[in-house]
């Protein structure tokens, strides 16, 4: 049975299937140039039946015989509309500049979803654009998730009030966070990372729940998060927002972009943020929030040739960022207890591609990408600096077996890490300092049938000089059992190593005591490897009731740790670092509805169940800080546009759960916390008028109903004494926020 089964996987990709799938390629003409075009909507008039195309502005759309016009939609350009008559045709389309704004009814039509579940993604992948993203106030990439319903976002800690974004139930390290499919957020940078990427440079963000795609890597474990920069090409000539908040912060983001050359267009990112109010709002004495400023500056270069099949892209990427938190500065004290934190990051990048002008199936691409991160940070009397400096290689090819529904790539990659770590506490002083190196092979294979099914096999063999020869498998897999109906299978492994210091920052916000008890020299902190792999399963079934459409989505995940570096805080004197000896696991459900209730009134409904678990020492215990249960409610509406005039309203409302926190049983009765937090809930709310196609203003307040966590600082009054713990946060720590701003664009 088995060789079987074997010889019928080796035989699929040359099984010859009917076309049921209408492929194409669609480009931008700006009269003088014709270049490549991601996020086009391609749609069948009359229908719900769409997709976008990809970064080479490739299409893949279910072919639908009673449907003969193929409608081609971008916003600043003239929508095409195209009769097809064969659907073997590959077809090639591109799109003109409209001189003038579309008409309220061609908005309409074109009108893609903020948020949109890929039908023929095998992978299930779901894309945010600006649509979704505008939604909020959207600083920095770690407010971007605010209304997503697939990801969770939690306050890190008291002191530095950095978010943290979870999926699955598992936190950020074991997610691949990757910048247009380039590792990006890792290692040193993993706390504060989200908060350099500016909410006005994200085009669009891509996430996959649990198993991933091997071209990315090795390290993803609950799933990936990609974010698309903005592209000189494509964005807007001019581009200006500011902001401000009544918690005292201020932004500029700025954007220029021009045309160099018949080829070549560049683009020019400004952000700069401060914030000199101190804030407290639960008078602790402590801010709810760092004061302190940012300077983040980046250019991008774009080549695009059409007629020859090259395509480049280069980036230069420069960021300060300085805060200060802790205890308000006017406090009475002998010694403050203060936290300061300073990063410069550098990133430079190179891609370069080819697409076979008479083949656009097949491409070649090279990328590297080396960053330059340095983070000297105080807590007090604890200090923690770290410096990595990563260089990333990958060269990947992309073509077909026998026709279109049979794709492939493969390629090579490689990592370096080199990092300096300098740790200095009462109960732990030294340097962690070492280099990381990497290097593997990926193939991935995916199957297109039609509607009906789809498949994508994957993976990769890595060589790694601390973690040894390794492989990892992924598999995604695609059925339609029915019409409108969707089931998808995955799983996958995922191994990295824990960067246990620069993970666990808010820890150095404790007078705990840290010990490393791993069980090998040789080893990264001694401590092993972590090894896991995710089984997943989503069904979704579109409807039409009242004469709109209905999706709904269930999902399913669960993964399983074979080895893991287990962070034990149960002990509220210190923080133990060991190796997993038992099980440790984490089991998702999702449910999830999305409605258009009113004409042009859309009403989103999440419910999300966790149960995470790990044998610690002490035995097995939920995780701490976990909700068991969320759930989210977003409900927005939009007028219909007037000569380039609408309104726009949105409001999300959060529901969190209780969850276990932290042991701290051993402590003084006066300094300890209820075994579990309550549950709460928050709303954000914001109305945006846009006056005209360059200019819009927004107000908007977050924490609506002022809900903050009163005893966020155990001992907030004694910082230096030996009970300070400001780890334990579980809610905001910042009430009710009103801001407003105005964005000008000129094309």
């Amino acid at each position: 049975m088995k060789k079987y089964l074997f010889l019928t996987f080796l035989i699929i990709p040359f099984w010859s299937f009917a076309q049921t799938v209408l492929q194409g390629k669609v480009s931008l003409n700006d009269i003088s140039e014709t270049f490549t075009a991601p996020g086009v909507s391609v749609y069948w008039e009359g229908s719900s039946i769409g997709t976008v195309t990809d970064d080479k502005g490739h299409f893949k759309l279910l072919y639908k015989p009673e449907l003969k016009k193929l409608v081609i939609s971008y916003t600043g350009f003239k929508t095409k509309v195209i009769h097809i008559t064969d659907p073997l045709k590959f077809v090639t389309q591109s799109l003109e500049v409209e001189a003038s704004e579309l008409t309220g009814v061609e908005v309409t039509v074109a009108k893609r979803k903020p948020t949109e579940r890929l039908a023929l993604s095998n992978a299930g992948m779901i894309n945010i654009n600006s649509g979704e993203l505008l939604k909020a106030a959207c600083c920095n990439l770690s407010d971007s998730f605010e209304t997503s319903s697939n990801t969770e976002v939690a306050i890190a800690d008291a002191v530095t009030g950095t978010k943290q974004i979870k999926m699955l139930g598992l936190a950020s390290p074991y997610l691949s966070l990757t910048q247009e499919n380039v590792p990006s957020i890792r290692g040193a940078s993993q706390v504060y990372g989200m908060t350099f990427i500016p909410g006005s440079w994200v085009e669009n963000i891509q996430i996959i729940k649990g198993a991933g795609s091997v071209i990315n890597g090795y390290e993803s474990i609950a799933g990936q998060i990609n974010t698309e920069l903005v592209k000189p090409i494509l964005d807007t000539r001019i581009f200006v927002n500011a902001y401000g908040s009544e918690d005292g912060r201020f932004e500029l983001n700025n954007h220029l972009n021009t045309k160099v050359s018949e080829h070549w267009h560049t683009g020019f990112y400004l952000h700069g943020n401060a914030r000199n109010m101190e804030m407290d709002t639960n008078k602790d004495g402590f801010m709810d929030t760092p004061t302190g400023s940012q300077i983040n500056l980046m250019n991008r270069w774009q080549y695009a040739n059409s007629d020859t099949g090259w395509i480049s892209n280069l980036l230069v990427h420069y960021l300060y960022d300085q805060r200060k938190a802790g205890q308000l500065s006017h406090t009475v004290a002998p010694t403050l207890w203060q936290n300061e934190n300073r990063i410069h990051q550098f990133n430079a990048s190179a891609k370069l591609g080819y697409l076979w002008v008479d083949m656009p199936y097949q491409s070649l691409g090279f990328q590297a990408d080396y960053k330059q991160y340095k983070q000297a940070s105080t807590f007090a009397r604890n200090l923690y600096d770290i410096g990595q400096n990563t260089l990333y290689l990958n060269a990947l090819f992309k073509s077909i077996i026998g026709n279109t529904n049979h794709t492939f790539t493969t390629g090579v990659s490689s990592i370096t890490d080199v990092i300096e770590e300098n740790v200095a506490t009462n109960s732990l002083s030294g340097d962690y300092n070492r280099t990381d190196f990497s290097v593997g092979a990926f193939f991935e294979y995916s199957l297109t049938q039609g509607e009906r099914f789809g498949l994508t096999a994957g993976a990769r063999a890595d060589y790694h000089n601390r973690m040894g020869a390794f492989i990892t498998p992924r598999f995604h897999l695609r059925y339609m059992p029915w019409q409108q109906g969707t089931l998808r299978l995955s799983l996958g492994r995922g191994e990295r190593l824990a960067s246990i210091f620069s993970e666990n920052q808010k820890l150095f916000s404790t007078q705990r005591a840290i010990r490393l008890l791993g069980t090998s020299q040789e080893k990264t902190y001694g401590l092993s490897p972590e090894i896991a792999w995710n089984y997943g399963l989503s069904f979704t079934q579109h409807f039409t009731l009242g004469g709109r459409a209905l999706e709904l989505v269930a999902d399913l995940y669960y993964t399983n740790f074979t080895q893991q570096v287990v962070v034990d805080w149960d002990n509220p004197r210190e923080i133990s670092f060991y190796n997993l000896n038992g099980k440790s696991f984490s089991t998702n459900f999702q449910l999830e509805a999305s409605y258009e209730i009113l004409k042009r009134t859309q009403l989103k409904v999440a419910y999300k169940w966790f149960d995470v678990q790990t044998d610690y020492t002490s035995g097995r215990r939920v995780q701490p800080l976990q909700p068991k249960e969320r759930w989210m409610v977003n409900l927005s509406y939009e007028t219909v546009p007037d000569q380039g005039k609408q309104w726009r309203f949105d409001a999300t409302f959060n529901a969190i759960g209780t969850q276990r926190l932290p042991d701290t049983s051993a402590n003084p009765l006066a300094y300890q916390m209820e075994a579990e937090a309550p549950a709460y809930t928050t709303t954000q709310a914001q109305i945006t008028r846009v006056f005209s196609p360059s200019i819009e203003v927004y107000l908007g307040a977050e924490n609506l109903f002022n809900y903050y966590q009163k005893n966020a600082i155990l001992s907030a009054n004694n910082p230096f004494g030996t009970y300070f713990d400001a780890s334990m946060t579980y809610a905001p720590t910042l009430g009710r926020m009103i801001y407003g701003g105005i964005r000008f664009k000129l094309k």
